[in-house]
């Protein structure tokens, strides 16, 4: 981990870069206050993984981020998974401390870190492999809006009212027009 302090010129592009993170995490934090206790095993599909492993998950990826910006490389092979968390308070818990750490890894890099090359792989074999700035997006972001949607619709299906992500959702339109 390299000791250079990022510039204020490097902290201000780095905002810039990754402004809508901030935003990003809290939505994905007020979708995870809706998981329902006690539904830990449902999955709405056989193939599915059941709702406290993808929300642990979920909860979970933000480790990615502090990856890239603070190891040289991830070998998938030596990656432990978490155990599954089984409570809510466990999850928010888990999530802000690495929301957290995600902050804090962003705020101690520079520019031209997030310019290097970075890589996962399995063994010897790459599996994907780009400069730092361009998988925080891929790996950590774009993957986390990802699975936070298919959290939406398992809570969908359990009649779970779903908080809007970029505006009102269809349950908070509907106590709009109660109001």
């Amino acid at each position: 981990m390299s000791t250079e302090q990022p510039s204020a010129e490097s902290v201000n592009a780095i905002e810039l870069l990754y402004a809508d993170f901030a935003a990003e995490h809290i939505s994905t934090r007020r979708l995870l206050e809706r998981v329902p206790e006690g539904k830990g095993d449902w999955k709405p599909h056989e193939k599915s993984a059941p709702l406290y492993r993808l929300a642990t998950h979920i909860a979970d990826i933000p480790t990615r981020g502090v990856s890239i910006l603070t190891e040289d490389e991830m070998d998938a092979t030596n990656r432990v998974a978490n155990p599954t968390l089984t409570t809510v308070v466990e999850l928010l818990a888990h999530h802000d401390a690495n929301v957290a750490a995600l902050n804090a890894a962003l705020a101690t890099t520079s520019l031209a870190k997030l310019d290097t090359e970075w890589q996962i792989r399995r063994g010897e074999q790459i599996m994907i492999r780009g400069k730092r700035r361009s998988l925080l997006r891929t790996v950590m972001m774009n993957h986390l809006i990802h699975h936070r949607a298919q959290l939406g619709v398992y809570l969908r299906l359990l009649d779970v009212a779903i908080p809007g992500m970029y505006g009102p959702s269809a349950d908070d339109m509907a106590a709009f027009s109660k109001k």
